[in-house]
């Protein structure tokens, strides 16, 4: 029975021991796994690790960590790995930088325990990923022991479990191994300090953190609310088990706390606070079910983003007002763009009032207590306010809007129910605004440069709150901008209407009387200010009459005053009766020279060079004209059927390049034809070129049947818009010819005694034009004229009478000299001649031909000319 009983014990013994033999190995993995577990997760999940991974160096960050870790959690290594499994540390420093193997799983975010066979060396070991606060994956922590040290700690407990054996304490042993078992399984493997210690830790950690945290189990039931949590959501001090239901936190976070979804910065009120709330299921990351759930106080934030989305609102209002205020240069667009910018975004009314002064261009009186409304914007039709054009008054020393003048700043009326001053001013019509719901006001006196231009009023109506000292700064701000814009559109005009003004007076005031052709013209002024475009109509002797047409580089009031002086030169030079050509040539002599005398003044005149002239003469007998051109476009010629041509003219360069000549070009003029003379804003703009706009112009003007009027108006109005950009000068002639009986002509012999044949013959011609009250003066100037030409000129030798409105006599002669008056002595037998020809004719004058020139005098048939008697005694000295 002994022997049978020792056998059974033995064999209890052997069984025992070779069971704790086992167990003890099992135990050994199993110890060896879950304090590898517990190293790696809690180096894993230490504050700082993730945040050294992404650092530039984070082997200096963590290396010195993962040692000391080591040493504190009784593993034989702590490694820590890139997402790649790169080593980063090692406590094998010749290991890092190598890659580890087979931690594929931790790299997809699962944390695992194995028995591991390979290089370095054979470990139980732990992977544990490291996330991101977003759950990815940024690294990965490995630790263990090695196997042999698993072995080592088996074989120092042998002899214990031997001696326990062999003490028979089967049963006893048998406990103990069971109860160790449990407590291991349930501490992971760590011992009661380790676990006093990770507890303290975490409860500290806990409720350290300034953001609530909430462990709601599966069954929805508080397991933990650290005191942040408790503090943020009013929570009781017996939170813990107690339903999720009961704790009274609103339907909305109850109603995500139990249906346990995921939610991430989810801002929900918890009673005078904004909550964020992040709540994440626990079962997914290897927990029980349930949720935690997170609360960040965000009430001073969502106020801060309040302000200042209130403050990029009116800033953004500021600068569509800066864009959208000012884009003309016209007063009354620009008050009305201010109307439009603040209804309805600041505004439900608004009204802005100007000095007639300032509407007018000129600048703004003292008198600013009558404006006229110049803008109303309003959000709702059917308003009691007063329309625009009425005067408006400020008879009332204490209304807001006089309180704003006087004090050159804006006024608030929160309440105008309340404002006995405004609504003693007009009180059947304040009565209207406050009926119709107006009820709150901000008055800005409209300034710049420090003077008063007008006044703004802003309303609010039925609907909207009342207007409060904020709003007061933005419409300050606005209405300080909208001053800046309306006093630079009121100084444009101004300098508009006097450049216009100018360019007006420098330019004809009225076509001059002639016979010899039927003129209409036009003048436009640009869009953006007036031009150097210029016309001219100059009689010349003999009925002629030039044309001018001329373009000035630039604009504004300098270009019409650099025209006035062309236009000028251009009427001195034609006094002299010169040839187009050779009057082009002075012209750009003396552009040249004053241009040169401006490049050493200190100003900012507009130059001249560069300037282009059309000069024409045309001669109503026989219809010649005569054209030159100085870089400017050629005329227009059609003919009386209807048919346009641009006749080819020599064309020299604009004025002022100097070193080239200029040349003539001749036509020969149907009557009946219409000449048109134009400059290049007529014919080119941005959406046309010159041959497109030169294709118009013929298409415009081919109408036999149209007077040089109609001709003007169909042009402006098919050529361009309402506000052409370039400024425009048009002129059209029709031609007319001077009757063949009207003229006459006479080829006399170089011979003195010629000289009473002819006069003779004129005697008989002026007779048949039933001129005999003129025949005296009239063979008077011509004996003078006659026998100047005989004396000192050269032959040919001719007289022309020609007859329209006045009677022009002309003695032309092949001598380039020409006579001059002068004071005869006694002792002269001559000189007195052109003296009497000065007394008898109205004007007279001498011009040059291709060969020789021409004299000629003038007299008026209305009257006939008496000379002074006491000059003629005087003269000649009797």
């Amino acid at each position: 029975m002994f022997v049978l009983q020792a056998l059974i014990m033995l064999l209890l013994v052997a069984v025992a021991s070779a069971a704790l033999v086992v167990q003890g190995l099992y135990d050994a993995e199993r110890s060896a796994a879950d304090r590898s577990l517990a190293a790696a997760e809690a180096f894993a999940h230490a504050p700082g690790t993730a945040l050294a991974l992404r650092s530039p160096d984070p082997t200096a960050r963590l290396q010195p960590a993962a040692e000391q870790a080591q040493k504190g959690a009784g593993v034989d290594f702590i490694s820590v790995l890139d997402k790649h499994g790169v080593r980063l540390t090692d406590p094998d420093p010749a290991l890092i930088g190598t890659k580890a193997q087979g931690v594929g799983r931790a790299a997809a975010g699962e944390a695992f325990t194995e028995t591991f066979h390979g290089r370095p060396t054979d470990a139980v070991r732990a992977v544990v990923p490291v996330t991101d606060a977003s759950r990815r994956v940024v690294g990965m922590v490995t630790a263990g022991i090695q196997y042999a040290n698993v072995g080592h700690v088996l074989h120092r407990q042998l002899p214990l479990l031997l001696g326990a054996a062999a003490g028979a304490l089967v049963l006893a042993t048998g406990g103990a191994a069971l109860v160790s078992r449990r407590l291991l399984r349930q501490t992971h493997g760590l011992g009661p300090a380790e676990m006093t210690r990770m507890y303290e830790h975490h409860d500290a950690v806990l409720h350290a953190v300034r953001e609530g945290v909430l462990i709601v189990g599966g069954d929805g039931r508080v397991r933990l609310a650290n005191d942040e949590a408790q503090r943020l959501l009013d929570l009781p001090g017996d939170v813990d088990q107690r339903q999720v239901r009961e704790l009274g936190l609103g339907p909305r976070l109850t109603r995500l706390l139990e249906s346990e979804e995921t939610a991430t910065d989810e801002v929900i009120p918890a009673g005078d606070r904004l909550l964020a709330v992040n709540i994440r299921p626990t079962a997914p990351f290897g927990g029980v079910q349930g949720l935690v759930a997170t609360f960040r106080d965000t009430t001073e934030l969502q106020a801060l983003s309040g302000q200042a989305e209130v403050a990029r609102g009116r800033l953004s209002f500021l600068y569509e007002a800066g864009v959208r205020i000012g884009t003309t240069l016209d007063v009354q667009r620009t008050a009305e763009e201010l109307s439009e910018v603040a209804v309805p975004r600041m505004a439900d009314f608004v009204t802005v009032e100007l000095l007639d002064s300032v509407l007018r261009g000129q600048e703004p009186s003292s008198a600013v207590r009558e404006m006229r409304r110049t803008a109303l914007r309003a959000s709702q039709s059917g308003h009691p306010l007063q329309p625009v054009g009425d005067v408006i008054r400020f008879v009332m020393a204490d209304t807001p809007m006089v309180a704003a003048l006087r004090r050159g700043k804006a006024v608030l009326v929160p309440d105008l129910h309340t404002a006995q001053d405004w609504r003693a001013q007009d009180p059947e019509g304040a009565q209207r605004a406050l009926d119709y719901g107006i009820h709150s006001l901000i008055t800005v006196p409209l300034r710049a440069r420090g003077v008063v231009l007008g006044m703004v009023n802003l309303w609010r109506g039925a609907g909207a709150l009342p207007f409060d000292e904020e709003d007061v700064a933005v419409a300050e701000e606005l209405v300080a901008r909208a001053a800046v814009a309306i006093d630079n559109a009121r100084r444009y005009s101004r300098e508009h209407e006097l450049a216009v003004t100018l360019q007006r007076n420098l330019l004809p005031l009225g076509l001059p009387e002639q016979d010899a052709l039927e003129i209409a013209s036009r003048y436009l002024p640009a869009r953006s200010g007036v031009g150097g475009d210029w016309f001219d109509v100059i009689p010349l002797p003999g009925f002629r009459v030039a044309l001018v047409v001329g373009d000035i580089v630039g604009h504004g009031l300098q270009a019409a005053v650099t025209m006035g002086r062309l236009r000028t030169a251009v009427l001195n030079f034609s006094s002299l009766d010169l040839a187009p050509d050779e009057l082009l040539g002075h012209l750009d002599e003396m552009v040249t020279r004053l241009d040169t005398q401006s490049a050493t003044a200190d100003d900012d005149r507009v130059p001249l060079t560069g300037a282009t002239c059309l000069y024409a003469i045309y001669d109503p007998v026989g219809g010649h004209c005569t054209l030159s051109r100085a870089g400017h476009l050629a005329p227009a010629v059609v003919d009386p059927e209807g048919r346009v041509t641009f006749p080819d003219l020599p064309l020299s360069p604009p004025l002022g390049v100097g070193g080239h000549p200029f040349e003539s070009g001749e036509l020969d003029l149907p009557e009946g034809s219409r000449l048109v003379l134009f400059t290049d804003g007529l014919i080119e703009n941005r959406g046309r070129d010159i041959d497109e706009g030169l294709a118009m112009l013929s298409a415009a003007i081919a109408h036999p049947d149209r007077t040089p009027e109609e001709t003007c108006r169909a042009l402006v109005e098919t050529m361009l818009p309402l506000h052409p950009r370039d400024d425009v000068a048009l002129l059209v002639a029709r031609t007319r010819l001077l009757a063949p009986s009207c003229v006459a002509t006479w080829d006399v012999p170089f011979d003195v005694e010629a000289v009473p044949r002819v006069r003779r013959e004129v005697s008989r011609r002026l007779a048949d034009w039933g001129l005999e009250g003129t025949a005296f003066a009239t063979e008077l100037i011509l004996s003078e004229l006659l026998t100047n030409a005989l004396r000192y000129g050269a032959p040919p030798v001719r007289v022309r009478l020609l007859l329209g409105r006045t009677l022009v006599c002309e003695v032309s002669d092949g001598s380039n000299t020409s006579p001059r008056l002068r004071r005869a002595a006694t002792t002269d037998e001559g000189g007195r001649g052109l003296f009497l020809v000065s007394q008898f004719a109205d004007i007279w004058g001498t011009r040059y031909a291709a060969r020789g020139k021409v004299i000629w005098a003038e007299q008026t048939l209305d009257s006939v000319p008496e000379p002074d008697p006491s000059a003629l005694f005087d003269f000649m000295e009797l």
